[in-house]
């Protein structure tokens, strides 16, 4: 320590504090050294293992633009537009130019070299350093402006170290930081920036270590570890192994290895990073031994108490020994409490807003069902599309982006019964994004944006995946129902205060046991299969008692049942939507029927009165004259229990008659189907998704039709699909006389008050036409 003080009192301290050493600063110091600065000089003050170092401070920088007389003509031409891509582009362009042409002056470039030289003294050599920027509004509570201005690593000699430098000077004005600082109203003449000039570590690992759960605050310490330099974690360019540590006793609750394909190093020719291939015996092996993870938790922990909150930190590891390279606030706690407008960032992708909301987030991408397990709470779930399995992984999702997908896909239905924000059909989000990388989700826009961003309704938003309960509930005549694609939704469905269930699907019921149906069969446990679906129906049914809860039997594709555990021997079909699903599955696979009539019979006996039986993909009255006899030998009486069939193909639509004739006390509108198979449009198709119309005349004029035949005859009318969620179309529905309409939980609230506005009008005009 007396040589350090010493070799540190060889460098004279101008009056303006050009440049300070790491051990002089504290956290008051940040409006001259930035966030970085200070919270490396206070680990250094706790005596954590921090490279040392100095920081060329903001003081220096002002005192450039300010001597050089560039500040004036710097700051009028950030006066632009930044909302217009090409003017702020324009802006960021020429600011920086006037930057790095503009010569620094002799003093602070002396001052950088003089301190370098008395690094690499008391480092015993010439050393590699990083020159970290570090603006002065940086890792505020508040807002993050971490990442927004570079970093150069493996900067050696004082003319290297002074041009990186003037760069990190310039990359204050990048578009993404100008824009940023508008947005988060930080005037630019107010905000500075200092470099920290800091001894490199050259890693042989490397990651960041979140002291909380970054999203939910969760008392745990997550590692992300990789082989080589940090950058690779730090950028997203690598799957890192992830650790969890339980922050009360430190034991390692969970270790996820991922495959590491990429590691970067220093090129000991070039001396600059470079991305080398994993050595194969490295690419699925633990990055960090179990005390090492152990080790780096318990610092965590010393970092987190000494600030007061949760840390975002990034660590290196040589020979054994842990460096703490920088510290930060973990700002996306606290977004939900944030004020403000949205904030800045890129549209990296664009698809279907499929459910509505905004969520930041990690991107995990899951290309098969063995990597459900990375997704933790409050990541972004990015998959090809998603699966009833893959149901809780969803759960834990703040949001999910899908390459493959419409508005009535898997991922957008079950997103909007969870209340979780979804962007579908974006061709090539799994492609586009990296693991590990942070990304906010709009669900409305249908816009994936770089970075973690926030908006005063996401609160609210989150409050509303809890309970989606409306302020009043106008009395209609039209019953407003729900749909609910899974039991767990249950609670929140009921919240809405609906008229009952429209639709409640069976599939992801049994696709969600991730077991073949006849795995069941064929092994002797039906009992415990049709326990489950009883368990599945009993958990809406009672939520809504006695409200009527209408129960689609299985309509899923031969693809998503040939995913399952002993699903091999299912059929390849060109087009599984087309093919045998639905009543027609049902009507082949009896002995599985069956088992679906038992349930419903067990619930029957339960006292469940207020289940009704509905019927999908009928096309032929003489499927439902058998689907009857069915249900008979099964024991179900058919003179106590309802029996619907949805309509949802052109022919049962034309020949409605004949089915009313057959017998059923209920039809329902499957629009998502009946509308691409009248408009010959693949719903899941994002290449054709813009020619999916569910209010093409011909899809409303086989909507009206039915409902007149079935008015006449007394057999009750609804709609299930997307199209019963829209106000727009259910205005038309209850001018044609619907008797309910179903919708998603989130458009309940919407929907009943159109119904109620449709109603009252209808009344109105009626009234005044009688007066006339």
């Amino acid at each position: 320590m007396a040589k350090t003080k010493a070799i540190m009192r060889e460098v004279t301290m101008p009056s303006k504090k050009l440049v300070v050493w790491l051990e002089e600063v504290r956290n008051t110091d940040i409006p001259i050294v930035g966030g970085k600065g200070a919270s490396l000089g206070e680990m250094i003050s706790a005596e954590l293992p921090v490279p040392r170092g100095f920081v060329v401070t903001a003081q220096a920088f002002r005192e450039f633009l300010e001597s050089t007389g560039i500040a004036e003509k710097l700051f009028e031409g950030l006066k632009v537009d930044v909302d217009d891509a090409k003017a702020l582009d324009r802006a960021a362009s020429e600011a920086k130019k006037l930057i790095l042409d503009t010569p620094m002056p002799e003093s602070i470039e002396k001052a950088i070299r003089e301190y370098y030289a008395a690094l690499c003294k008391r480092e015993g050599g010439e050393v590699y350093v990083a020159a970290r920027s570090s603006a002065t509004a940086e890792d505020l509570p508040e807002a993050s402006f971490a990442g927004q201005q570079e970093t150069f690593l493996n900067v050696r000699g004082a003319d290297d170290l002074v041009k990186a430098v003037h760069d990190c000077w310039a990359s204050l004005y990048g578009a993404r930081a100008i824009y940023y600082r508008v947005k988060q109203s930080f005037p630019h003449e107010h905000v500075n920036i200092a470099v920290v000039v800091q001894v490199m570590v050259d890693a042989e690992e490397a990651g960041v270590m979140f002291t909380s759960h970054p999203t939910t605050g969760e008392d745990v310490t997550i590692i992300e570890a990789a082989w080589g330099l940090g950058e690779s974690v730090v950028s997203g360019a690598v799957s890192p192994d992830t650790y969890m540590v339980n922050n009360k006793d430190f034991s390692i609750a969970q270790k996820k290895i991922a495959t590491k394909q990429t590691m970067i190093i220093r090129d000991k020719k070039t001396r600059k990073s470079k991305k080398i291939e994993v050595p194969e015996e490295k690419k699925n092996a633990q990055v960090l031994p179990d005390d090492i993870i152990v080790r780096l938790a318990k610092l965590g922990q010393i970092v987190a108490e000494h600030y007061g909150k949760p840390q975002d930190i990034e660590w290196a590891v040589k020979d054994g020994e842990i460096y703490l390279l920088q510290s930060r606030p973990i700002t996306t706690i606290q977004k939900r409490e944030a004020k403000g407008g949205l904030a800045a960032g890129e549209v990296i992708l664009e698809g279907l807003g499929a459910s509505p909301g905004v969520a930041s987030g990690k991107v995990k991408i899951v290309q098969s069902m063995g990597e459900l397990d990375k997704v933790l709470d409050g990541d972004i779930l990015v998959t090809k599309m998603t699966t009833p399995d893959m149901v809780p992984a969803m759960k834990r999702s703040a949001a999910i982006i899908t390459d493959e997908g419409g508005m009535t896909c898997h991922a957008a239905i079950v997103s909007r019964e969870l209340g979780t924000p979804a962007v579908v059909g974006t061709m090539d989000a799994t492609r586009v994004l990296q693991d590990g990388q942070v990304v906010t989700v709009d669900g409305e826009k249908g816009h994936v944006l770089l970075g973690s961003l926030k908006k005063p309704e996401e609160k609210a938003r989150e409050e509303a995946k809890a309970t989606v309960a409306p302020a009043t509930k106008p009395i209609t005549a039209t019953e407003v129902k729900v749909n609910v694609s899974i039991p767990e939704a249950a609670e929140r469905a009921k919240a809405t205060l609906a008229d009952g269930v429209g639709l409640l699907r069976i599939e992801h019921m049994i696709l969600g046991l991730n077991t073949h149906p006849k795995v069941y069969i064929e092994s002797g446990r039906s009992d415990e299969y049709v326990a489950e679906l009883v368990k599945g129906i009993r958990t809406v049914a009672d939520a809504f008692y006695p409200k009527p809860v209408w129960v689609r039997t299985l309509d899923a594709p031969t693809d998503e049942f040939r995913a399952m555990k002993g699903g091999e021997g299912e059929p390849y079909e060109h087009n599984p939507m087309l093919g045998m699903r639905g009543i027609r599955r049902d009507l082949r696979e009896t002995e599985h029927f069956k088992l679906e009539m038992a349930a419903f019979k067990k619930l029957f006996e339960m006292g469940y009165d207020n289940i009704g039986i509905m019927l999908p993909l009928v096309q032929h009255p003489r499927e439902l004259r058998r689907a009857k006899e069915l249900m008979a030998e099964c024991g179900i009486d058919l003179e106590k229990v309802d029996v619907g069939i949805m309509v949802e193909i052109p022919a049962s639509a034309i020949i409605i008659d004949e089915f009313i004739k057959e017998g059923i006390d209920f039809v329902s509108f499957g629009t998502n189907d009946l509308t691409q198979y009248t408009l010959a449009v693949d719903r899941n198709n994002e290449l054709v998704a813009d020619l999916y119309d569910e209010m093409h005349p011909a899809v409303l004029k086989l909507i009206e039709y039915v409902i007149e035949r079935c008015s006449k005859a007394g057999v009750k009318t609804s709609i299930c699909g997307q199209a019963g969620s829209r106000p727009e179309v259910a205005r038309r529905l209850v001018a044609m006389g619907i008797t309910s309409i179903s919708a998603n939980i989130d458009a309940v609230e919407a929907v009943r008050e159109m119904v109620a506005r449709t109603e009252h009008e209808i009344i109105l005009e009626a009234a005044r036409k009688k007066v006339v």
